[in-house]
């Protein structure tokens, strides 16, 4: 089963309105698709991140998979993955995570098995989290609580909101806030998104901790291993990290520190599924819940997949263009906050492809 054609396409669409983190700002999405052919008529898609310093990269790497048979997944890897050629993370390694994607899904439909199955199977429903709780230019408390009591009544039972960009005084009344408005009952994490250092860390989730933060996501930056442990030992909110790991090594170290509870890969960046599965392995090992950084369509089979994953993160709306969602399918949320798999063969999603042609640049 020889690859016949490999092509890299990037697509780009405004958001109804930007929207901020703990640093950074948005005001569009993009998204690179990565389509594989074989000699015997079989396509898969791999969806990956779309930033100007990966995309010669994977040029590169689509070129130089053609006449490679599309089953040698792990040999495949190896070679784009080579560090002496391309570098040891970073935009080498999101450049062929959807190219991995793309071998996955013709495996896959290779075997007539839905890919949660094919690695690992070991569940056909997948518990989600709603990410959202962003800042906005004049987004009120009410606002915020409105937002996140309605992702409550889309089925969610678990939701994210971001912290880091405003006074801690300020953050700590709008966790109490969206508390307040989804009740009890319903799990709530934090996201700074890397906007502390350690000590301030330590000082914001002192004040929060009264409202039952389930994790206290990346508080300092990737890779202040020391700023993890500080902040581990002074709170009783776990910490979850790993968005910005690329490879299985990244992963290890960050587990060393002894203060991550939670790890969350983004197959989108860290290599595709063939690292995702590896990294899954040692978070398993050491006893570490998975919960999968980035969009549902990609990682609700890989969390599927695997006995430690406890989330895939889900985002409401962000896949909704000018011109209509770029999905065939949109996973919707059971009554019991999770989201049933895909029994198609395959990665279990694909692209409008009259949407995704409006969004081409």
């Amino acid at each position: 089963m020889k690859i016949r054609s490999a092509e890299a396409k990037y697509y780009r669409w405004p958001r109804p309105s930007p929207v901020s983190n703990g640093r950074h700002t948005w005001t569009d999405m993009q998204m690179g698709v990565v389509t594989i052919t074989t000699d015997d008529g079989l396509t898969g898609i791999g969806i990956g991140s779309a930033s100007p310093g990966e995309r010669q990269f994977r040029e590169e790497f689509c070129a130089r998979i053609i006449g490679m048979d599309a089953t040698l997944t792990e040999r495949i890897w190896a070679i784009l993955s080579d560090s002496k050629m391309y570098g040891r993370r970073g935009f080498e390694t999101a450049a062929l995570a959807p190219i991995d994607m793309a071998l996955w899904d013709i495996k896959a439909k290779r075997a007539n098995l839905p890919l949660h199955r094919l690695i690992g199977g070991y569940r056909d429903s997948v518990p989600v989290y709603i990410a959202g709780g962003y800042y906005g230019a004049d987004k009120t408390l009410r606002d915020l609580q409105a937002e996140m009591a309605g992702y409550v009544e889309k089925g969610a039972r678990a939701v994210k909101m971001k912290v880091g960009r405003v006074s801690q005084a300020e953050d700590a009344a709008r966790v109490e806030a969206v508390r307040a408005a989804i009740g009890p009952d319903i799990t709530l994490m934090i996201d700074a998104n890397c906007a502390y250092r350690s000590y301030e860390a330590i000082q914001f989730a002192r004040r929060v901790e009264e409202f039952d933060i389930a994790w206290f996501e990346e508080p300092v930056g990737p890779e202040d291993y020391a700023g993890f442990s500080r902040i581990g030992m002074q709170t009783s909110i776990p910490i979850a990290a790993g968005e910005q790991e690329y490879r299985v090594h990244g992963f290890r170290d960050l587990i060393a520190t002894g203060a991550i509870g939670i790890i969350q890969p983004d197959a989108r960046w860290m290599g595709g599924v063939t690292e995702f599965m590896k990294v899954a392995a040692l978070a398993q090992a050491q006893g570490i819940a998975i919960a999968a950084h980035g969009p549902q369509h990609i990682h609700l089979p890989l969390i599927g997949a695997i006995p430690n994953g406890i989330y895939a993160e889900y985002y409401h709306g962000d896949f909704d263009t000018p011109h209509g969602p770029i999905f065939l399918d949109e996973p919707s949320i059971d009554d019991n906050g999770s989201v049933s798999l895909s029994q198609s063969p395959g990665t279990g999603f694909a692209l409008k492809p009259d949407v995704i042609a409006k969004l081409s640049v």
